[in-house]
């Protein structure tokens, strides 16, 4: 009877009650998608680091990643590397020839980041192949050619087939260079690695540090994500001599935005959440003082505190409550279908996501729990939101509720 009581209220002023509906059901609809927004962002930024970057885990010599000096290799590489190919848990592996350095053209002079690799593994690795915008990837026979960034080779005024001199410390700390002719330019989606990792053969780099032909990384994929903590330890025990990393520690930045994302969006919604709560009870509390006579009516003719109480916050709960399932629905189809075809926002972010290595062309996506979460969060929201015009409904005299005009 309350609860028929309180849905016939709701409808007295269809208007009021709609926008109060329609209100939380857009408030609910853009909070949902943020959250979808960057989830979506995130698992792209994840995705791209692995695969095309750092890869789910590196091996170093334990000195190498605190000077970067090149002296400083992993002894054996060939043997270890093909141990790690043989593993039953390891996808693809690489190793990289890594030097600090100076690249220049005829008009200008920019710092570097030099990586030799084995053309044919890198690509299986990172897929480098792919990113090559002009002219062409390296191949095995290839002799002084380097494969270099968009935003490198704008800096440097040069283009393809152009040459340019590597200059670089050796193993013994002399001053060495090289002269290279450009093979091909690739555009990446994170600008900073653009601007800096110039690609060449690592027994070209290897030639001029003077070291032989050891890595100082080799970088590997895993079959599975999930595998990597297990693995990191068997092989921390296998290599002891060796420093073996996980994206998690080569990458901290990442890892805790992963980590702390998921608290993050959930305090974002309930910021939306009580945003929304102050226009409920602002609604609430006018139909409260519109209805003084008719509450006093009621409170004269045996409603008692406790019915009152439950009728008013009946009526707010069933508004917030008719708001979430479309607002979520409408959540639910705009994230389904832009998680299908993707949002471009290539035309107004590009570059200022390319910085931060993120794609412009965001792929949202939220898990079902969190739509679970979502609707606990409202269900609260309302709860909290009609205390307050039911009190005031309490706190009114039936004697003078009833003379009130």
């Amino acid at each position: 009877m309350l609860a028929v009581l309180a849905w016939k209220n709701i409808w007295r002023n269809k208007v009021r009650s709609g926008i109060v509906i329609a209100s939380v059901a857009l408030g609910l609809w853009a909070g949902s998608f943020i959250m979808a927004y960057v989830f979506g962002m995130m698992d792209q930024r994840l995705k791209d680091a692995i695969e095309t970057e750092i890869s789910h885990m590196q091996l170093h010599h334990p000195d190498y990643q605190e000077d970067n000096d090149p002296k400083f290799t992993i002894s054996n590489s060939s043997q270890t590397m093909k141990s790690l190919a043989d593993h039953p848990s390891v996808h693809t592996g690489a190793g990289r020839v890594l030097v600090l350095g100076m690249i220049n053209s005829p008009t200008a002079s920019v710092g570097a980041k030099l990586i030799g690799i084995d053309p044919e593994k890198e690509n299986q690795l990172t897929k480098l192949e792919d990113f090559i915008t002009e002219g062409e990837y390296l191949n095995a026979g290839d002799r002084n050619k380097i494969v270099i960034g968009e935003k490198l080779a704008k800096k440097l005024k040069i283009k393809l087939r152009s040459k340019v001199v590597l200059t670089f410390q050796d193993t013994n700390k002399d001053i060495v260079a090289g002269a290279f002719r450009v093979k091909g330019i690739y555009k990446s989606h994170n600008s900073a690695l653009e601007g800096l990792n110039v690609y060449t053969q690592g027994k070209d780099l290897s030639k001029l540090l003077g070291d032989g032909s050891d890595y100082h990384e080799i970088a590997i994929l895993l079959k599975e994500a999930k595998q990597l903590e297990d693995l990191q330890k068997e092989l921390q025990l296998t290599y002891s001599d060796l420093t073996i990393e996980s994206w998690k520690e080569l990458s901290p930045e990442l890892s805790m935005m992963i980590e702390t994302m998921d608290q993050s969006m959930i305090i974002f919604l309930i910021v939306i959440l009580v945003a929304l709560s102050f226009g409920i009870i602002n609604t609430m509390l006018m139909a409260v003082l519109e209805r003084v006579r008719e509450i006093g009516m009621l409170m004269a003719i045996g409603m008692n505190q406790i019915r009152l109480f439950g009728m008013i916050s009946l009526e707010t709960i069933f508004m917030v409550m008719i708001a979430a399932p479309f607002g979520l629905l409408l959540s639910y189809a705009t994230i389904e279908y832009l998680g299908k075809y993707g949002l471009d926002l290539s035309s107004i972010y590009a570059e200022g996501y390319a910085q931060y290595g993120f794609k412009s062309m965001i792929y949202p996506e939220l898990a079902f729990e969190y739509y679970i979460r979502i609707m606990g969060l409202v269900l609260v929201t309302a709860i909290l939101s009609s205390i307050y015009p039911a009190i005031t409904a309490l706190r009114l005299n039936p004697v003078t509720a009833i003379r009130k005009i």
